[in-house]
């Protein structure tokens, strides 16, 4: 079957709620045993404890990944646990809003470090497991926003996913021989805890109206995506991100697609 992860361990940054939830769970559903990696220990119980009742292999690990330090003890801490570590999802994230001009060193930081610098960490700590059995995953939750499209007030977020995307193809050629693939997924907008409190129900459905497909996302989507890149089957897949967006960023004018709508009802 595709996306069987029996036998795998995965680490999962971010995993405490969102995406990073969604992606834990799927994971964890295909058999994988997950290390939940979260700041807040209160939301990573809660996804652990989703994981083991429906049957599921999971431990919480509570970490702050804007630190080198805390990525190498991540890493140690599952190898205490499991053993050994097959797939490492990078997908903790900061999105603070603030324009150009109001752009801190702290705030620059602190976003280039979750945000970039902890994928680099955890793919230097993981490698000496992944190099010994010639195979491993390493995959980025990396965004539209940067690498394709840009929103006013996130320059700095927009530059770590940029950055992230530019790492994940020089790392899928540094390793490509070892059997250690390095992939990205790139979410649009996703339905999460994060989002709704970007509007109310009326702007959430406005939101969703401008989506060809018509509708929000949700984690799952990004989640089904990286298990497949996680699979045996897509061993042959490296240095790509895959654009999970609903065909949000397809459109050249939302003013054609509104009057195309109209017309079509």
């Amino acid at each position: 079957m595709l996306g069987k992860l029996e036998g795998k361990v995965a680490i999962v940054t971010g995993a405490g709620q969102g995406i990073g939830e969604g992606i834990a769970r799927v994971f964890a559903a295909a058999g994988a045993k997950v290390i939940v990696a979260t700041r807040s220990a209160g939301n990573g119980q809660e996804t652990v404890d989703a994981i083991r009742a429906d049957s599921g292999e999971a431990t919480l690990v509570q970490c702050d990944v804007g630190s080198r330090q805390a990525v190498k003890d991540l890493v140690a801490a599952t190898l205490d646990t499991y053993g050994t570590v097959d797939i490492a999802i990078h997908n903790a994230a900061v999105y603070p809003l603030h324009y150009i001009e109001d752009l801190s060193d702290e705030v620059l930081d602190q976003t280039l470090n979750v945000n970039m610098k902890a994928g680099v960490w955890l793919t230097q700590y993981c490698l000496p497991e992944f190099r010994k059995k010639r195979w491993g995953r390493i995959i980025f939750t990396s965004s539209v926003t940067g690498p394709t499209v840009a929103m006013p007030g996130t320059s700095h977020y927009a530059m770590s996913k940029g950055g992230m995307n530019g790492f994940i193809r020089t790392a899928a050629l540094e390793y490509a021989r070892e059997g250690i693939t390095v992939n990205g997924v790139e979410p649009g907008y996703i339905l999460t805890k994060a989002m709704s409190a970007l509007g109310d129900e009326d702007e959430l459905k406005a939101m969703a109206a401008c989506i060809p497909a018509g509708h929000l996302g949700n984690p799952d989507d990004i989640a089904n995506t990286m298990l497949f890149l996680a699979a045996e089957e897509a061993g042959y897949i490296t240095g790509q991100t895959i654009i999970v967006d609903g065909g949000s960023t397809l459109p050249e004018s939302q003013v054609v697609m509104d009057g195309f709508y109209e017309q079509r009802g």
